[in-house]
């Protein structure tokens, strides 16, 4: 006869085994913990000790201050040295320099090349757009920059334009300054030309 592996032909004693075994794994005994009462003591007996060491620290330092402040008034009174007049300051220098006279002045004389001006007045042109309102729009987003725009309307071969220009500017420089102030505000895109 074939024995069964799966129990059958197991004794009772054993499948109690096996059962208790299996309700262990499901409910494990609760471990007791202990209270670690000899690191706490160790601990306290720690802190006592250091706080000890501090108090005869100071109270050391305490006692050397008094026998260093006893000894100096000791000293200072067998000591005591009539005390001689100390030496007058020297007198300040007499010199007078020219140059600080001289100086404020002075003048002077720088050799600039004379600028010509390239290519005469300079226009700023920041947006061409197809109405007037979208041209208007972008004139005043200019003015809230603090830049003086004006509305162009052109005619060319496709159709009208309404351009959003800046200037007459003697030097391009002046130009660029605007340039960089749109810039700052977002506006991007403005081209400087000559104008004629």
């Amino acid at each position: 006869m074939t024995r069964n592996r799966a129990g059958k032909g197991r004794s009772r004693s054993d499948r109690n085994r096996a059962g208790a075994s299996r309700a262990r794994r499901r409910n494990p005994t609760p471990v007791k913990s202990h209270f670690p009462w000899r690191v706490v003591l160790l601990l306290v007996a720690l802190l006592c000790l250091f706080g000890y060491v501090l108090i005869s620290i100071q109270g050391a330092s305490e006692e050397g201050e008094r026998q260093d402040s006893g000894s100096s008034q000791s000293t200072q009174q067998q000591t005591q040295v009539p005390a001689e007049p100390a030496d007058p300051l020297p007198q300040a220098p007499t010199e007078h320099w020219e140059f600080i006279d001289t100086l404020p002045n002075k003048e002077v004389p720088i050799e600039l090349p004379e600028q010509t001006q390239s290519g005469g007045p300079y226009q700023m042109q920041c947006g061409s757009f197809r109405t007037d309102e979208q041209a208007q729009t972008m004139r005043a987003t200019i003015a809230f920059a603090g830049v003086e725009s004006q509305v162009r309307r052109t005619e060319g071969s496709n159709g009208v334009w309404y351009r959003v220009v800046l200037g007459p500017y003697e030097r391009k420089r002046n130009a660029e300054a605007d340039r960089h102030r749109l810039q700052k505000v977002g506006i991007n895109g403005c081209q400087i030309w000559n104008w004629n």
